[in-house]
């Protein structure tokens, strides 16, 4: 676990969301991943390098190809921020939801080609892992 902004939740809160995230998502199976919380100007090069994007996103998620580790997840604290505030809820709520997102890819979900099945897979997960609230399903917001 990697912290690289000053501003948003610990290292601790995210490691316990991560741990409460894959025990919903896998509980029958024994994984890590590894999770970056990052600014604007980091995310951006992620986003450009790996996906020829010039410019922040809120979470990329990189898959490992061995056994028990799943990859990488990067969060981009402020952007999450800015979309909690839009949103109208906080910024560890936010966190929690791209945390969740970006395992569902790591575990090969893919929301652009699946009919909807990640973000119903999102909203379950969401609700065991962190209880009742915004689930970050497209739509959903109030």
């Amino acid at each position: 676990m990697t912290s690289t902004v000053r501003a948003g939740p610990s290292v601790r809160r995210v490691a316990a969301w991560t741990h409460a995230v894959l025990a919903a998502a896998a509980p029958r199976r024994a994984a890590t991943v590894s999770v970056l919380l990052c600014g604007d100007g980091r995310m951006r090069r992620l986003n450009r390098e790996f996906r020829r994007i010039d410019r922040p996103t809120d979470v990329l998620s990189f898959p490992a190809d061995g056994p028990g580790f799943l990859g990488d997840v990067a969060i981009d604290v402020p952007y999450a921020g800015r979309q909690a505030r839009k949103r109208g809820h906080a910024l560890d709520r936010e966190v929690q939801l791209l945390l969740a997102h970006g395992v569902l890819h790591l575990l090969g979900h893919d929301h652009e080609t699946d009919d909807g099945e990640m973000f119903r897979l999102q909203r379950r997960l969401v609700a065991r892992a962190f209880g009742p609230g915004p689930d970050g399903v497209p739509g959903d917001e109030a």
